[in-house]
């Protein structure tokens, strides 16, 4: 049975149920233009993550501005992309399975479907699955570039797989898939161009040992909120997959920038709403937002724009204020604003977005739309 949404179009902020999970649409659309603008000046091409938002409309609000598409993570989001209108997606993860790699195939009659591969057993999957639905895939080599969870080493490894892709009917070799997810959240910006710098030249020895295996390799995609502009400037990546920039989490925000940099500086743009629903004692108040509103593996929600309130604790339907000063004490009752401290996973808990436009205090509820790709982990 359908979750009723909190609010509906028209309604005062005010009028929005908590906890809500609430997009400032002026803050999320200048994010939106901000990364459009520099991917264009940059020269590289943008194909945003949509395991950030898990929504065919921010998708296509993304592709509206120069996207080439999106990339996801599971063979059920590219199935929800494609059925909201996304014509290009790349699964940047490997599948296993042979009714993933089936769903995967036939998703190929409808739209560019790319995917990655890090092992020969995946390569003969994939082209087994491609020439039974009579379509093709195109197929990434994933290189460890550094972060050491999928792909394989750089240089002979990636041309063997690369040459394995090329041998199989059905498959086309798409380029290389080198993306260093642990150097998103390095917090100086010398940290996280070291960082870059040393997964570059592993790109560049794989894209050299392709090149005298002659093998062309199209694209190099990889990158994300915290590292793109080293991506970006590097000349090796030509593809940028950042997806939290959207909506921009506490998490993030923590990155340091230098000091006359021109990084672009992302707005938080999404918020959960929540109410102070008990008051009790001098120097607390407990929320109805726990972990079950905001996922915490990156820290605590943030309290926004109320100096002297933090909140401290999350239970399962609860959150609790730590409070500072007597005169900044909530009431009950009382609507609290919070930024998430990771967007992915507090995107996948809600079912509903709510957006706002004119602002956090005084907005009136534009769209509400839902979060189509909500529990698609499979």
């Amino acid at each position: 049975m359908p979750v009723q949404p909190p609010a509906k179009t028209g309604d005062p902020v005010g009028a929005i149920d908590t906890p809500a999970m609430v997009v400032d649409l002026d803050a999320y659309e200048r994010n939106l233009d901000l990364m459009a603008a520099y991917a264009g000046a940059a020269g590289v091409v943008l194909r945003p993550h949509a395991k950030t938002h898990k929504s065919p409309v921010v998708a296509l609000d993304q592709i509206a501005r120069g996207a080439v598409g999106q990339c996801c993570q599971k063979v059920s989001e590219a199935e929800v992309l494609v059925d909201g209108g996304v014509s290009d997606v790349l699964v940047s993860n490997e599948i296993v399975g042979d009714a993933k790699v089936a769903r995967l195939s036939a998703l190929a009659a409808r739209a560019r479907i790319a995917v990655c591969a890090d092992d020969a057993q995946q390569v003969a999957a994939y082209g087994k699955a491609a020439r039974a639905g009579n379509v093709v895939l195109h197929v990434l080599v994933e290189m460890d570039a550094g972060a050491a969870r999928c792909g394989v080493a750089a240089g002979d490894a990636v041309v063997a797989l690369a040459q394995m892709i090329s041998a199989q009917s059905g498959l086309e070799f798409a380029g290389l898939q080198a993306y260093h997810g642990g150097a998103q959240h390095l917090r100086t910006p010398d940290e996280r161009s070291a960082a870059i710098a040393q997964a570059g030249e592993r790109v560049r020895t794989s894209l050299a040992a392709l090149q005298d295996a002659g093998i062309a390799c199209p694209v190099v995609t990889g990158a994300g909120t915290g590292t793109f502009t080293e991506e970006a400037s590097s000349g090796i990546w030509t593809e940028l997959q950042a997806g939290s920039y959207c909506f921009m989490d506490a998490d993030y925000a923590r990155n340091q920038v230098a000091d006359g940099s021109n990084v672009p500086q992302f707005e938080h743009a999404l918020f959960i709403a929540s109410t102070v629903m008990s008051a009790t004692a001098p120097g607390r108040a407990v929320l109805d937002a726990g972990h079950k509103a905001a996922a915490i593996d990156s820290g605590l929600p943030e309290v926004w724009m109320r100096e002297g309130v933090t909140y401290t604790q999350a239970n399962d339907e609860h959150g609790l204020l730590s409070v500072s000063d007597p005169v900044r004490q909530p009431s009950l009752g009382d609507r609290v604003w919070l930024v998430p401290g990771h967007i992915d996973p507090t995107v996948n808990l809600h079912d509903w977005y709510v957006g706002v436009r004119g602002g956090l205090m005084d907005g009136v509820v534009e769209n509400v739309w839902p979060v189509a790709a909500r529990g698609c982990v499979f």
